[in-house]
């Protein structure tokens, strides 16, 4: 019966209305924000879906209580990124990840005692830190969803005031204005405007200016200047004057760019400071005690072992690192950094191939089995099986020059026991291993984002070239220039120019494919756009198709304002730019050039050290007299087997210089882009192969120039 109810007229305005209206002023939108928000969020990144999911399974087990105080902020932070979850479900996840590997760790260990008869501290306690690290993590997590969120959502603020005050200035409506821009802005900027619909659709608030409101106050402590440009675009619609309502309007936007400047100014300064902690605190003091680190082993007498530097210096110390530098990338302003969707452009399946890390593996498995090479041979049957000796000296190998009756390996036999390797041989072929896992990244990111980065410069220099020819399309349509013919005389006018392509695949699509103004920008196989993937070109192409729907003059006024607005971005931008120079030039230089030569230096030292015990405990050991008074009780301080060979420090070594340039390399991108995975992924790659290739080289020489200092000098003392 319901069905065969007879409409009444409000219904039918409601249902119908919108749509008549749009097609009437050739404005609006006639989009289902419901259907569209849903959708839109269903296509979120895969990290958040993920672990929506886990807290809908996992978080769901256990019901905990959580404190009022701490329910208003979780909320918050999940309505931020968009996630479907109540406060309890995201901490009863962080419990339950405690409380799971807790208890595998606690019953790992206590199977472990009742087989081998000795509890593994070792194993339990880093069980414990594990868990607790994971409970602190998890429960933290909806705050840094949202931080995310904020800064790749904030690098669209200006394009997103620009849109609703282009929008504004020809038609006063700012339902209309934000729904074109939610249409026509990137994730995730474009789903917090369809959530102000969706939330007036499914009756939490009553008008779209409540919503609105609501959704601004998430920014208030964050980027007053977006909140204040809104309230000045709400304010212009009481503005009785046309001119002072265009006025409050473009106020709007100097207000959100000089808000960005300023804040931006300050991060410049404030940002130094912290850096140089990290690099001291995670760098510097790290690498100059991994000297120390064979002396410590040896006199402590085999309660320090190569396990626990890994543990240290491949696990703590970089999450140490990690977590001072995301406290540095919180204090970063928003409304500055790269606006460009990867996802948009059209090269995007090249750079999720991963098939490429697989090519990187071949190229690279010599290097990984150079480096694993003393372990083969001193821990496994293979060279046995081979009909090879289990270790050579220098001078079997015909390397006689680097100490005849040296081993090439340096295996110790200890009561039954085999240990090291702490031969020279194995330290340098060590080297390689690292050298590989670097170039395995090398290669592998290279090969994703060689091409990508090369369109985004084309692209980028397009830009460059687009301003002025805004102008020139503005003059023309404002001279009554149709639409569908201006883009070829604006082609004419720059030719020779990059632009120019830009403008005659446009025109090319209009007269021989016979396709709309619109098709021939934006259409998904033909369009000119998706040869140029610009944030920036595509925001003017569709401010200039909305606004000559009504009327070529207002057509050619946005263009000449959007030519106006991208002059002082661009000013802006060049001023942030040579703020930040000296600070990431400097963070670049400590990470790719002073961490490697410290880092090498180390290993040449710890190599030096190994060797001098090594020596004068051989020469005790066979009664030699050193010449040096009181040699033999400081000896006896030290346990030359129980030493931490250098083959494994400079693993640890190695491997801990990759991740330190992972995660400054990110940092210093963050800070001056934003959320930019290409060009994070790209810069890792080029710093690790300045990094690592330096790396390898000081230590190479530092390790073979004090080795055969010391030999010279150990030499004369025992001849």
């Amino acid at each position: 019966m319901g069905s065969n109810k007879k409409p009444t007229v409000e219904e039918v305005l409601q249902k119908y209305g919108g749509k008549i209206e749009s097609q009437m002023n050739g404005g609006g939108s006639d989009s289902n924000y419901s259907q569209d928000y849903s959708k839109f969020r269903g296509e979120m990144s895969s990290e958040l879906s993920r672990y929506e999911r886990w807290c809908k399974s996992l978080g769901s087990i256990i019901k905990i209580k959580v404190a009022e105080k701490d329910a208003v902020k979780v909320r918050r932070s999940l309505e931020i990124a968009h996630l479907d979850l109540e406060p309890w479900q995201a901490l009863s996840l962080g419990m339950m990840s405690f409380l799971a590997v807790f208890l595998i760790g606690l019953f790992a260990s206590l199977a472990a005692l009742f087989i081998n008869g000795a509890f593994p501290f070792l194993f339990f306690f880093l069980s414990l830190i594990l868990s607790m690290f994971l409970y602190y993590f998890i429960n933290a997590y909806p705050e840094r969803l949202a931080n995310s969120w904020r800064l790749k959502a904030s690098s669209q603020m200006v394009p997103a005031i620009l849109y609703v005050v282009v929008y504004m200035r020809h038609t006063p409506n700012l339902e209309k204005a934000i729904a074109f821009a939610s249409d026509h802005l990137q994730y995730p900027l474009s789903l917090d405007f369809k959530k102000v619909f969706y939330n007036v659709e499914i009756g939490k608030f009553s008008t779209i200016k409540e919503s609105l409101d609501n959704y601004l106050e998430t920014w208030r402590d964050y980027s007053s200047e977006f909140v204040e440009a809104f309230h000045l675009i709400e304010g212009s619609l009481f503005e009785p004057d046309q001119n002072r309502r265009i006025a409050t309007l473009e106020k709007s936007l100097q207000v959100v760019l000089d808000g960005v400047y300023d804040k931006m100014l300050k991060f410049s300064h404030s940002v130094r400071s912290p850096l140089t902690n990290v690099y001291m605190l995670g760098v510097v003091l790290p690498t100059l005690s991994l000297a120390m680190i064979p002396l410590a082993s040896s006199m402590l007498g085999g309660l320090v072992t190569w396990v626990h530097v890994v543990i240290l210096f491949n696990m703590i110390v970089p999450f140490f690192v990690y977590y001072l530098t995301d406290k540095v990338l919180l204090l970063r302003p928003g409304g500055h950094g790269e606006t460009d969707l990867l996802e948009r452009n059209p090269l995007y399946p090249k750079y999720k191939d991963n098939s490429v890390f697989t090519k990187a593996f071949v190229i690279c498995f010599p290097l990984f089995l150079l480096g694993i090479l003393p372990l083969i041979f001193g821990y496994t049957p293979i060279p046995e099986l081979m009909g090879l000796q289990s270790d050579y000296s220098f001078g079997e190998l015909g390397l006689g020059f680097m100490g005849e009756n040296e081993m090439f390996f340096g295996f110790i036999d200890n009561a039954g026991q085999t240990v090291g390797p702490f031969g020279l041989g194995a330290t340098l072929l060590g080297m390689f291993f690292p050298l590989g896992l670097a170039f395995f990244f090398i290669i592998a990111y290279n090969a994703k984002t060689k091409d990508l980065i090369v369109e985004r410069e084309k692209t980028r220099n397009l830009e460059k070239e687009f301003n002025s020819s805004l102008f020139q399309l503005g003059n023309r349509v404002g001279n009554g220039v149709p639409p569908e013919l201006v883009f070829g005389k604006v082609a004419e006018s720059s030719r020779g120019l990059n632009i120019e392509d830009f403008f005659r695949k446009i025109d090319f699509n209009i007269r021989n494919a016979g396709m709309s103004v619109e098709k021939a920008i934006f259409d998904k196989n033909r369009g000119a756009i998706i040869y140029y993937p610009s944030q920036l070109i595509a925001t003017s192409m569709r401010i200039f198709l909305e606004s000559s729907k009504k009327g070529l003059k207002i057509a050619a006024v946005s263009l000449m304002s959007i030519s106006e607005y991208v002059k002082n971005i661009n000013k802006i931008s060049v001023r942030l730019n040579d703020l930040l120079a000296e600070v990431i030039s400097d963070m670049k230089s400590n990470m790719t050039f002073l961490a490697p030569l410290l880092s090498g230096v180390v290993v040449g030292l710890s190599v030096m050290i190994t060797s001098i015990l090594g020596k004068m405990q051989t020469s005790l050991d066979a009664g030699q007299d050193i010449g040096i008074a009181g040699v033999e009780n400081i000896m006896n301080i030290f346990d030359v087997l129980a030493m931490i060979p250098p083959y494994f420090l400079q693993l640890a070594v190695g491997i801990y210089l990759i991740q330190i340039i992972f995660i400054l390399t990110g940092t210093l991108v963050t800070i001056d882009s934003g959320k930019d995975d290409l060009v994070r992924v790209n810069k890792i790659g080029k710093n690790l192969k300045i990094g690592i290739v330096l790396y390898f080289v000081v230590a190479l020489i530092s390790t073979l120039a004090l080795v055969g200092l010391t030999s010279v000098v150990l030499g004369g003392m025992f001849s």
